[in-house]
């Protein structure tokens, strides 16, 4: 069963002021799940009062008491990991050990910010004169406005409301209209552990209306966005010219470098799974595979093999190692990049189609000889859809790989010691991992550089934004 999403504000769920709400669909049918509250202004205007009386609240709770709060929900979470992970796989699409791993690592996520809040220390710093303490302790920044998105709807939401949480910050999330029962579950461990009223709340609505009304508002001192690039310069924009804390997690466009000394079946085994999971709509999926000359055909045959192999269906059914794509413009958008690369030159070598007729199922997709200037090689394509290029050199793979503004993920593959050094070294990304697939664990820093956005998501270094340095200089009389 799949129940009709409310907002939750001040502690209670409740229906949108004026009564909107929008469907929510199942990707893998096109039929409709349920419905999803939509906030007005009033709804929003409760919310910013709530989360301000929150905020007051949660600052003055010992950072022990959070933790065990927090520590609670985490447990209530894997507890009912099996009913939202259905839930997830009904409006997300992904399969559904997919979903049900993303449940417990949202649950793992807190337990790492409820620890890592108990840790946020201050320090002394020596004086010049004698009498005088000087010290720093670190302070909550204030009330968050988190932005997330229908890709992953519990990793994402989960570790901005927990980096806040553990702070001492309190937070409006505003959760995706397309995913909003996974969001909502996670709110309700929080609730149903203790966590004060207010200091917690969750919206849905018209993204542009709610962001536009959110950020500049004086309650908020801190966002924290993910999203497209686009949406997030706006933003960024916007919270810049009221002097607001911003984390953005943006686009990016992954380069993979595979060198001739490569282990080919490792790579392969690695790569399809990372390409083709959630069915390419991840910010840090592999997006444009560049392979060596020596390796080039074999390694081409290989993964155009493994691709055609990966079982597409919904994710429900058992063994599903790809479900469908979140809409119906995301499957026009596979078709356009497809059809603008093969008219560009590009060598189609298997996909670049929908399966069936019913829900938003795309083929995995494999292209050859694509040119640089085709969309696929210049845009986010998120998607199923790869194409995968040959180079010569070091040199110019690297001149390919730090080719565009995108500075996100970045991965390579090699059994030369010298070359991984030299990847880590001159490669423009904020995340690199070499020989496996490395990234997104809770315990390192998450994101980008240039136009992939600033500030991270994991790591100690997620909670230096939800944090105010005061200095307290003291003359003792």
């Amino acid at each position: 069963m799949y129940p009709d999403i409310l907002l939750y504000i001040d502690g209670t769920w409740t229906r949108s002021a004026n009564g909107a709400s929008g469907k929510v669909l199942n990707p893998a049918t096109g039929a409709v799940l349920g419905t999803v509250a939509h906030a007005d202004i009033a709804d929003l205007d409760r919310a910013l009062e709530a989360v301000e009386k929150g905020f007051r609240t949660w600052r003055r709770i010992s950072a022990y008491d959070r933790y065990k709060m927090m520590r609670k929900a985490a447990d209530l979470l894997r507890e009912r990991a099996d009913d939202v992970a259905r839930l997830m796989t009904l409006e997300q699409g992904k399969p559904l050990a997919d979903s049900h791993a993303e449940v417990l690592r949202g649950a793992d996520t807190i337990d790492w910010f409820a620890e890592e809040g108990r840790r946020a220390y201050g320090k002394i710093v020596p004086s010049r004169a004698e009498h005088v303490q000087q010290y720093v302790v670190k302070e909550p920044v204030g009330p968050v406005a988190a932005f997330t998105p229908w890709n992953f709807p519990i990793n994402q939401a989960v570790r901005k409301v927990s980096a806040a949480l553990a702070c001492g910050c309190s937070v409006i999330l505003k959760g995706p209209e397309e995913t909003p029962a996974s969001c909502a579950a996670l709110v309700q461990a929080f609730y149903d552990a203790g966590v004060p009223a207010g200091v917690v709340n969750l919206v849905f609505g018209v993204p542009a209306m709610i962001t536009e009304y959110l950020i500049p508002h004086p309650t908020i001192r801190k966002i924290s966005f993910t999203g497209s690039t686009v949406v997030g310069k706006h933003l960024a924009s916007l919270a810049g010219r009221h002097m607001k804390r911003v984390t953005m997690e943006l686009g990016g466009h992954s380069p993979v470098l595979v060198f001739d000394d490569a282990d080919l079946p490792s790579a392969i085994d690695i790569l399809v799974s990372r390409k083709f999971r959630n069915a390419g709509q991840t910010c840090t999926s592999p997006s444009r595979l560049l392979v060596q000359d020596g390796l080039y055909d074999r390694f081409v045959d290989a993964f155009v093999t493994a691709a055609e192999e990966v079982k597409v269906g919904d994710g429900l059914e058992p063994g599903i190692e790809m479900g469908p794509l979140a809409n119906s413009r995301r499957l026009d958008a596979m078709e356009a990049y497809v059809a603008d690369a093969v008219g560009k030159g590009a060598r189609l070598r298997t996909g670049g189609k929908r399966i069936g007729n019913a829900g938003y199922f795309f083929a995995p997709t494999v292209l050859t000889e694509v040119p640089i200037t085709a969309r696929i090689m210049n845009e986010e394509p998120f998607g199923p859809v790869l194409p995968i290029l040959r180079f010569s050199s070091y040199d110019e793979a690297m001149a390919e790989a730090n080719r565009l503004a995108y500075g996100l993920t970045a991965y390579a593959y090699t059994r030369s010691a010298r070359i991984a050094a030299d990847i880590a070294r001159d490669i423009e990304s904020g995340m690199v991992s070499i020989n496996h697939q490395g990234l997104g664990m809770i315990e390192v820093p998450f994101g980008g550089v240039k136009d992939s956005g600033y500030g991270s998501e994991g790591g100690s270094e997620a909670m230096d934004d939800y944090l105010v340095n005061k200095v307290v200089t003291l003359n003792i009389l």
